[in-house]
């Protein structure tokens, strides 16, 4: 199997600490767990493990807990920002800014067990922006949809 993704061109998993070398999020709002597919410049896939121990489920709700909404948007978003520091070459230190949603659905609840499959794929790229399309499954059913626009810029230094 592994040999058949590598023929796809698919690169294989990277794991929390390669998704941490890389994005400046950390706990609690680091929110992707590992990245099982890769295809720079296309597409990436990202898994979130829902557990029931989340700092949000405290407050939403205390009886019925539920991942917000909101924050399904944001692990797309991380998910995205992932393919673009991997499809971008380095020149410097990439940064990543989230600046619109569009078309956002929500079709399901999210909850403490759930395993969550981050699907993102590039629609249109115009640098320093990228237009890309986000999909959050948990096993086959579709919990959420929306159209993520980012914008790519290098870290700027202290100094300047």
């Amino acid at each position: 199997m592994e040999r058949a993704r590598e023929e796809a061109g698919l690169k294989s998993v990277m794991d929390i600490a390669a998704i941490r070398a890389m994005l400046p999020h950390r706990y609690p709002f680091l929110l992707v767990d590992r990245i099982s597919e890769l295809e720079a410049g296309l597409r990436i896939v990202g898994i979130k493990n829902v557990t029931a121990n989340e700092p949000f489920f405290q407050g939403h709700f205390p009886d019925r807990p539920i991942m917000p909404g909101v924050l399904i948007i944001e692990a797309m978003a991380q998910v995205g920002g992932v393919l673009a520091f991997k499809s971008v070459p380095p020149t410097g230190r990439p940064v990543v800014y989230l600046t619109g949603v569009d078309k956002a659905r929500f079709r399901k609840p999210v909850v403490p067990g759930d395993q969550l499959r981050l699907e993102v794929e590039v629609l249109n790229r115009r640098p320093p922006f990228w237009k890309m399309q986000g999909k959050a499954y948990v096993e086959t059913d579709l919990v959420c949809e929306a159209e993520l626009t980012a914008m790519v810029t290098e870290e700027k230094s202290e100094n300047r």
